[in-house]
């Protein structure tokens, strides 16, 4: 079985000359912001400590700006154009994650089909659709621990049903709010899901809300506040469940799209949108509460939404959905779940009916079908 990585690397060109390779200049701004010192920098990344400031003068030459700051017995800093760099890379990592992932994850599964002799006694793969969530790449990272391969595909939660729907995947992940919007997204994926054929599991409930800067200096504590002068907003993108809450919540609050300085502008996943606002590009965003922490954001939580992977039920007792059950309902994975800020894994593993999921909102044309 074959495991690819793919990772974003840019750079960066100016007035014709070669361009500047940010990789290793990166990395080493990267280690001196942990560790406050380029000799520690330098010893983190195997280099030498002459080579580091290399790179760092070679840069700076290259910007024509400053990129450490000394400090007499005090180590060193990232000035603000190093800065700059180091958060313009966090968006491009963020932005870029799902579709290198699923690329990755496509190119392995072409590889071990091609090469290699003994892929057809080898265990079937996992297809999997569903919307970008920490919870979902913790399962992806245990699967891998555990060999056990993958085929991945980010995609909204629609999209993500529609795959089941036709049988392209075996599992489909998607996330309904709890309270008064559950049945506006429930009624939105009922029409993929059929009763008599599909069930629910459960994989984590999470809390959803705004990211703000450390110390919320624009007051932001409501949705309302996203409407006010001076206050711009960077959105998910449309056709994102993220996005469709974000509509029903300000039709909900009676306040227009055109209201919302930023609305238009939007970011693929929870991460990008949390690098946007600590970049200080946006004052205010939306997603889960692990990137907001994972950013040093502070959140302020809007509502509590479930994850589910929707599955064939006659598949749950055949490999490889039988597998993955167990590892859902692992003590070891669902420890990974709760240690993510804002998670709950208390049922985790847990299968359903799409009725009993949605006892309150479950369209009754669909439940007798």
């Amino acid at each position: 079985m074959f495991q690819v990585r793919i990772e974003p690397r840019w750079e960066v060109e100016r007035d014709g000359a070669p361009p500047l390779d940010t990789h290793a200049l990166l990395a080493l701004l990267q280690r001196v912001q942990q560790h406050e010192s380029i000799a520690q920098a330098a010893r983190a990344l195997g280099l030498s400590y002459r080579h580091a400031w290399g790179l760092v003068r070679a840069g700076e030459a290259y910007l024509g700006g400053r990129l450490l700051q000394t400090h007499r017995g005090r180590g060193a800093t990232p000035t603000r154009l190093a800065q700059a760099l180091l958060w313009a890379d966090q968006r491009v990592a963020a932005r870029l994650a799902p579709t290198l992932q699923t690329l990755a994850s496509e190119l392995a599964g072409e590889l071990t089909r091609l090469v290699e002799q003994d892929a057809a006694h080898a265990p079937p793969a996992v297809r999997i659709q569903a919307s970008h969530g920490f919870a979902v790449a913790a399962l992806l990272e245990q699967m891998a621990a555990e060999g056990r391969p993958v085929e991945l595909g980010y995609r909204n939660s629609s999209d993500a049903l529609a795959s089941l729907a036709r049988g392209d995947c075996d599992m489909a992940g998607f996330h309904v709010p709890l309270g008064r919007f559950e049945a506006a997204v429930v009624a939105r994926c009922a029409r993929w899901l059929d009763p008599a054929r599909h069930v629910l599991i459960h994989l984590a409930v999470r809390n959803e809300g705004l990211f703000v800067a450390a110390g919320n200096p624009k007051r932001i504590v409501r949705l309302a506040d996203l409407a006010r002068d001076g206050v711009r907003f960077v959105n998910r993108q449309e056709g994102s469940g993220t996005r469709m809450l974000v509509d029903l919540m300000l039709a909900d609050a009676g306040i227009a799209p055109a209201r919302v300085h930023g609305y238009e502008t939007s970011e693929f996943t929870h991460a990008a949108v949390a690098a946007h606002v600590a970049s200080g590009m946006a004052d205010v965003g939306i997603g889960v509460e692990t990137a907001a922490r994972r950013f040093g954001l502070d959140f302020v939580p809007l509502v509590r939404e479930r994850y589910f992977f929707a599955a064939e039920a006659d598949a749950l007792a055949r490999s490889p959905l039988r597998e993955v059950l167990a590892i859902l309902r692992s003590e070891a994975f669902r420890a990974r779940v709760d240690a993510l800020a804002g998670y709950d894994a208390a049922d985790t593993g847990r299968v359903l009916t799409p009725a009993e999921a949605f006892a309150r909102s479950w369209p009754k044309r669909r439940a007798a079908a």
